[in-house]
């Protein structure tokens, strides 16, 4: 079979085809936009579709000429009937092991539901709950400690105030360069630190099994601690909660004797009251610039809080993740690094 290219206009949909793929289309559109028209259109000698409508709506959305096909001219009418039925109906009888689909999805940095894929949920095994002669419900305390990681706080210390934040302390340590935690587990390259300038959805887990990622990060040349979201719409509470989770996970690590470096964000200025919490003043710490330039607001709050920041805690060592802003940091040394994520796009584009 070759393969040719065909102007969309010259194809024709089968006017009886049984399946309804129009929900299917934006995910199709999507994986096409991201990965190329990798799967060709089957048609017969008529040019009518017989495997590939949905392909066809997409690149109709994605505003395409051309799209490749193949020609099964080799096919009768009663075969390229049935082959149009056995492609839709074949793929309704497999089904995912999810326990490997889940491990291949954490390697990949993409957001699988762009793409039509329902990621897995972790089923944990149910537990018993016993009253114990201690007075309280057996295994129930366990897993609260597992929730809400109560286990990890005996590593750690404590700022003596309010807030009681974790405390990362200074590892007086500069990578070379960074990568971030979407790639870490299949990059070759180790000499490195790992950042966490992602959406939030990308490193959830390591929150929820922080020692699973203890071997991964040694590997490595040190961890910006995660940079949990400090939305401006968020109850503060919630923002509170990340800013703890942030120290929290960065202060166990660095028990496990990893180099940490704390990543510093924040939001409106009643987050100052907190967002510096668990930082030794004079240290090496993190900030990020993304999306800063897109927004006067953001950038107010930006440039706010960076004034803060340095009256705080007034940092031997700035590092940058992101474009340049125009702002005197004065004589403290500031190191930037490339958002490798946008440096792609320009690539691609």
């Amino acid at each position: 079979m070759e393969l040719h290219s065909f102007k969309i206009d010259d194809l024709i949909p089968y006017e009886k085809n049984p399946r309804n793929n129009d929900q299917a289309v934006q995910y199709v559109a999507n994986s096409i936009k991201e990965f190329g028209f990798q799967v060709p259109i089957v048609i017969d000698k008529h040019n009518v579709i017989v495997a590939g409508h949905t392909r066809l709506k997409a690149a109709k959305l994605l505003k395409m000429s051309e799209v490749p096909c193949i020609r099964a001219d080799n096919l009768s009418d009663e075969q390229v009937k049935a082959f149009r039925i056995a492609d839709n109906s074949v793929s309704e009888i497999a089904t995912w092991n999810e326990d490997l689909l889940r491990i291949e999805l954490e390697d990949i940095s993409l957001n699988a539901t762009d793409f039509g894929i329902e990621v897995p949920e972790i089923e944990l095994e149910p537990i018993k709950t016993e009253i114990s002669e201690e007075g309280y419900f057996g295994d129930e305390r366990e897993r609260t400690n597992r929730g809400y990681n109560l286990d990890l706080q005996s590593r750690c210390d404590f700022t003596k105030d309010y807030w009681q934040m974790p405390i990362i302390y200074n590892n007086d340590f500069v990578p070379d360069d960074l990568i971030g935690f979407n790639y870490a587990r299949t990059s070759e390259q180790k000499d490195l630190g790992i950042h966490f300038y992602l959406d939030d959805y990308q490193f959830e887990r390591v929150w929820n099994c922080p020692e699973k990622y203890v071997d991964m990060f040694k590997e490595y040349d040190c961890i910006l601690s995660p940079d949990f979201s400090l939305y401006s719409d968020m109850p503060l509470a919630m923002k509170v909660w990340n800013v703890y989770r942030s120290r929290l996970l960065g202060a166990y690590y660095q028990s496990n004797g990893i180099p940490v470096i704390p990543t510093i964000s924040w939001a409106e200025k009643e987050t100052f009251d907190f967002c510096f919490k668990g930082i030794p003043r004079e240290s090496i710490l993190s900030i990020s610039t993304i999306g800063v330039k897109q927004n006067k607001d953001a950038m107010r709050i930006w440039l706010e809080g960076v004034k803060e920041m340095l009256k705080v805690l007034n940092p031997k060592t700035i590092l940058i993740y992101g474009g340049k802003i125009p702002f005197d940091f004065g004589d403290r040394e500031t190191i930037y690094f490339n958002n490798k994520v946008t440096e792609n796009w320009k690539i691609k584009r």
